[in-house]
This record gives structure tokens, C-alpha cells and sequence, in this order.
């Protein structure tokens, strides 16, 4: 596990307990989740928290919550831990397995349809309420007391119950991930080791290229088939990433918050960051201190 340096989203690597296809914890006061504070990892999770209130901080998104919470996050979304600030909750379980953990094709097949559009519509994140986040809860807590195959069907119905209701709330917090393909780990724990050692200067090509002991071309490549981005595209996400967590929880003037991210050109910045989030840097902070005060005030 990497934890998060200079700010910047650590990636976190998830492995499923012997005899499971998905990992499945539970935290509580005597077992706190010791989960990096902003971290992404190429799993979806599921993350249910049995009352307390606290914090949504997920991609370019923030938002707030009481009475606990039910969420579903897509794969690469950067995020912050749920629980960590938390007043009052009295416990968190955390499920975390890939798109294809049932094999390549299982949710393509006509029963899983339902199932395979939740998955895509969690890539923006989703909070669910009511008896949806009640049900589910329950379902999660029982899973704790089944055998391998017992847990794999509940689990299943866990998706589906998911998959039917209506109660949730779209989180939009797409816009920003961190796509990695599951190949060649090493390498890719040293660009982003890499990436985050320096993401506040210019990176050269040679630079990085040379530490993946690559020509640059080969590096560009290479890099191109596993992100499904350029690098010089990956560092920016990074970058405005950053700038979101800036913007959010720290009284930077949006040129300090430019400069601060990496960015060298204060027009150049702007345009990124609308392009990437929706909103310019200046309503970014004003959307999040408006949900501050609703949730705090008017709440």
C-alpha cells in the first residue's frame, strides 16, 4: 500500500483474502480503517457506515452526509477516506473487487445487465438512501457469518438490490480518474512514485523516460496502452486533482492554488481545470463552500 505524498492520491493495492473473488472488511472503534487518506485504486467499492455523519470528498466532488451513508464508487476515483472525521459512527464496511471478478464476460451476460449498467454508472459515484441503504446494510453485516459460496450469492443479490433501486443520488464525480491497467505493477508504482515526487515541476519526458528505463518513444507508447492517456495528460489530471484539494479545504488564493499545483501558466491552468471539473476554479470553491454552509446551516 502507498500512502499519499505531497497531497497528491496514492494508489492503493487491494487483494482479496484466500478463497474470495472480492475483498470484504469491517471496521470499527477498536479496528480503525487504516486506509490511505487520498487514495484511488482500480476497484469499484462499496462502502456502508451504520450512522455518524461526516464527509464525501470523491474525484472533483464534495458533498456531506448524516445518519450514515451507503456508497458506490466507480474504479480510479480518487477519494478521501469516509470515516476518518467522522462524529458518532458506529461502524464501516468496506467491499472493494474489480469490473471482472467473476471473469472477463459474467456481467455482459443478459441476466447481469442490470448489474453491468450500476457498474457504469458508479464511474461518476453514487450514494444510496433509504431502504435501499438499510436493506444492503444488513445484507453486508451477514456476510460476515456465510461460507465462500454462500457469501458469492448474497453478494450477487447485494449487486442487484443495488442494481433495482431508486433511491440513490448521483455523485458526478467523474470527470477525474487515474485509469491504470492491471499489467506491469512495478513499473507503474515507480511512474506514479515518480509523478508524485514532482508534479510541482516540469517533468521531462527524459526525465521519467529514463527512470522506466525507456527511450522516449517506447515510454510514450507504453504509456498510451496502459492509461488509455498521454503522460502529459496523466500529470495534468494529477495536477487539478490536487488544485480541487487545494480549493476545497485550504484559504489559497487561486494563483497560489495554480502555482502550487504544477502549473506554470495561470490562463493554461483555468482552462484545464474547467475543462476537467466543469466549473472554473473561482465557482469550484464557491459550489463547495455553498454546500459547507447548506449542510452546516441549513441542514
Amino acid at each position: 500500500m502507498i500512502r499519499s505524498i505531497n497531497g497528491m492520491p496514492a494508489l492503493e493495492k487491494i487483494e482479496p483474502s484466500f478463497g474470495n473473488s472480492f475483498s470484504l472488511r469491517k471496521f470499527e472503534e477498536t479496528n480503525p480503517n487504516q486506509t490511505p487518506f487520498w487514495h484511488f485504486h482500480p476497484e469499484l467499492e462499496i462502502v456502508y457506515i451504520k450512522e455518524g455523519s461526516g464527509k464525501r470528498h470523491i474525484g472533483n466532488h464534495i458533498s456531506y452526509y448524516s445518519g450514515g451513508d451507503l456508497i458506490l464508487l466507480g474504479p480510479n476515483l480518487p477519494h478521501y477516506g469516509f470515516t476518518d472525521r467522522l462524529s458518532g459512527n458506529k461502524s464501516e464496511i468496506v467491499v472493494q473487487m474489480r469490473e471482472d471478478f467473476l471473469g472477463e464476460n459474467f456481467f455482459k451476460l443478459p441476466e447481469m445487465t442490470l448489474i453491468d449498467q450500476l457498474f457504469e454508472k458508479s464511474r461518476a459515484g453514487m450514494s444510496f438512501y433509504g431502504n435501499t441503504k438499510d436493506e444492503v446494510g444488513d445484507r453486508l453485516h451477514s456476510l460476515f457469518y456465510m461460507n465462500h459460496f454462500e457469501k458469492l450469492i448474497e453478494f450477487l443479490k447485494i449487486l442487484q438490490i443495488l442494481a433495482e433501486s431508486k433511491e440513490y443520488n448521483i455523485l458526478n464525480a467523474g470527470g477525474i480518474s487515474l485509469v491504470v491497467q492491471n499489467q506491469d505493477n512495478d513499473r507503474i508504482d515507480m511512474i506514479y512514485k515518480y509523478v508524485r515526487a514532482h508534479f510541482t515541476e516540469h517533468i521531462h519526458l527524459e526525465d521519467i523516460a529514463r527512470e522506466a528505463n525507456m527511450t522516449v518513444p517506447s515510454f510514450c507508447r507504453y504509456f498510451k496502452k496502459v492509461t488509455n492517456k498521454t503522460f502529459t495528460e496523466f500529470v495534468n489530471e494529477f495536477r487539478i486533482v490536487h488544485a480541487c484539494k487545494l480549493l476545497a479545504e485550504e484559504r489559497h488564493t487561486i494563483s497560489e492554488v495554480c502555482f502550487e499545483s504544477g502549473f506554470n501558466n495561470f490562463s493554461h491552468f483555468n482552462k484545464l481545470f474547467k475543462q476537467k471539473t466543469g466549473k472554473s476554479p473561482n465557482n469550484y470553491r464557491k459550489s463547495v463552500e455553498k454546500v459547507v454552509y447548506e449542510d452546516f446551516y441549513l441542514g
